[in-house]
């Protein structure tokens, strides 16, 4: 009788886990295989939930973009835990692989705990697993990546790099630059050039240099953007993340706006006769998010829907691209309505949540560039309520503007200022583990609920690759197989922030050298199709099998 209760109990609990984790969701699921498309267009906003999306329409007094498009949600959990960071997210959306933390583009370095999930074997622990970009080069199609954060930050970068670490961002530069993709537009010049004025580099390499020999027009902004007639399109338009929308309207000009850079993207990919794969992010979702700033989610949740709708006419247009539109994870918990509107929460109306945010006219971000230095209080006054449309400033909140360390942002201070006079509610200032939703244009058709390995999948899918395959031809162990060849092998670490793999057989010397796509052998040089990747974990440097076959002829016929 015991062994048969213990037996229904674990029955009852398997049920329960297949509830909340069907085998289809992480676990390489086998959905309807939906005709193939010539172009995947994937648009995100980074920390985006749904009550964001809610305020955006109610705000905007109109339908979004969006709200024409199918929808399905999503969840974001990692390989150990429920609430996720970008880079692990990130990961999952663009190489159908679940991670940990602060990972990108590489294998979990952490046991996976989670339900649902295949184990990774302690010698595979931060491999390089292939994106969708680096699929879609394979299939010949044009790749852009697009971004208001600069571009080397979690989320583009899951889509472009692969690191054990999510703040490698001199090496996520590297590795985007020489990725060869047709279009990048975003923010982050500093990390491209050499340390100094403008730049942050500690390697003392310029990649602008590197990215002009390899014939792209760089742009620095939206005039030389809108007039670009290049095939090749570099775009930096600040040093390190781009403006908020509505600080870039009226303090930044010559910023583009997002829709502005998807459109010129399209326009330049679309060119490519075998299609294209595009990434774009609404970056400060997340930040604004994180600052508990209403006005600053809702004016980046606009920009990005102008991209949609931008990216939508393309498609209805082409007939043969599929778009998707999602978060990577929900932060903030934003609400409309809290804990002051427990016994009147029915009672609120458009005017008293929208009233208030409509009046500001920049974000925290953007009052910063118009206080200064030491704003005295009759200036802080003046300035919020003219910028910001607060005009009851109490004393303590004049005190807590005027004596904001040099650390702490604006944005953290006016955000939950004006969150309280719109009954805007937050339930933490850091991620939440929620699901988040899923919008979709084209052929492809998503279940009521996927995970997010599920969309990489899809995407690949309908561009006509395999992700595990791509992963096989992309990231062969280079010691190994040059061992293999007869050679001896060395990490020549001469200089220190730019290693290089020598492999040496007779009188023929090879060099990889880290995050690049150059082989050398002897004094001949090529390009790989893909990046030299290296795994301080296992301590493996990781090449493509094209970079092997190459060397492996060539020493044949010496």
């Amino acid at each position: 009788m015991k062994h048969i209760k213990n037996k229904i109990i674990v029955y009852v609990v398997m049920l329960s886990l297949l509830a909340v984790f069907p085998p289809s969701l992480a676990a390489g699921d086998k959905d309807v295989k939906d005709p193939g498309v010539k172009n995947v267009i994937v648009l995100m906003f980074d920390g985006q939930g749904i009550g964001a999306v809610t305020a955006a329409r109610w705000y905007k007094g109109e339908p979004l973009a969006i709200d024409g498009m199918n929808a399905a949600f999503c969840s974001v959990y990692t390989v150990n835990t429920i609430v996720s960071d970008s880079a692990a997210s990130a990961t999952a959306l663009a190489t159908g692989h679940k991670t940990g933390v602060g990972h990108l583009g590489v294998l979990s370095t952490v046991p996976v705990t989670n339900p649902g999930i295949p184990p990774v074997p302690e010698e595979k622990y931060g491999s390089p697993v292939a994106n969708l970009l680096e699929g879609a080069k394979f299939k010949g199609k044009s790749t852009g990546l697009i971004a208001t954060a600069f571009i080397q930050h979690a989320s583009p970068a899951g889509y472009s790099a692969h690191t054990l670490s999510r703040s490698d961002y001199e090496v996520i530069a590297e590795h985007q630059v020489y990725q060869d993709m047709d279009v990048v537009l975003g923010g982050g010049s500093a990390l491209l050039l050499p340390a100094g004025p403008d730049g942050s580099r500690k390697d003392g390499e310029n990649l602008v240099e590197v990215l002009k020999k390899k014939d792209y027009e760089y742009v620095t902004n939206r005039e030389e953007l809108i007039k670009s007639g290049s095939k090749k399109l570099w775009g930096m338009f600040s040093i390190f993340q781009m403006a908020y929308e509505l600080d870039r309207r009226q303090l930044y000009p010559d910023q583009p706006s997002l829709a502005e850079m998807t459109k010129k993207a399209i326009e330049i990919l679309s060119r490519s006769p075998k299609g294209f794969f595009l990434f774009v992010e609404a970056s400060m979702v997340d930040w604004a998010s994180h600052f508990n700033s209403p006005v600053g989610v809702i004016g980046e949740m606009l920009a990005l829907d102008d991209a949609v709708a931008v990216a939508l006419e393309f498609a209805k247009k082409n007939g043969d691209t599929q778009v998707f539109v999602f978060s990577d994870h929900d932060t903030g918990g934003m609400t409309i309505g809290c804990w002051d509107t427990d016994e009147t929460d029915v009672e609120l109306t458009k005017e008293m949540v929208f009233g208030p945010l409509k009046k500001a006219k920049l974000t925290g971000s953007g009052i910063t560039v118009k206080l200064g230095k030491d704003p005295a209080p009759e200036k802080i006054i003046e300035i919020i309520g003219e910028y910001y449309g607060i005009t009851d400033l109490t004393d303590d909140e004049i005190k807590k503007i005027a004596n904001r360390g040099r650390r702490t942002s604006l944005m953290s201070i006016l955000g939950p200022m004006i969150s309280k006079r719109a009954y805007i509610g937050w339930t933490t200032h850091g991620h939440i583990g929620n699901d988040v939703p899923v919008f979709y244009y084209g052929p492809a058709r998503l279940p009521g609920h996927i995970d997010n390995t599920g969309i990489a999948r899809k995407c690949a899918q309908l561009m006509g690759f395999d992700l595990e395959e791509v992963t096989e031809k992309l990231f062969v162990d280079a010691e190994t197989a040059f061992v293999q060849m007869g050679a001896t092998v060395k990490i020549d670490k001469t200089d220190e922030k730019n290693p290089v793999l020598v492999a040496k057989k007779r009188k023929t010397t090879i060099r990889i050298p880290f995050h690049k796509n150059i082989l050398y052998i002897g004094a001949a040089v090529h390009q790989m199709p893909g990046i030299a990747v290296f795994n301080p974990k296992t301590q493996k440097l990781y090449i493509p099998r094209a970079a092997i076959e190459l060397v492996e002829s060539t020493l044949k016929r010496r």
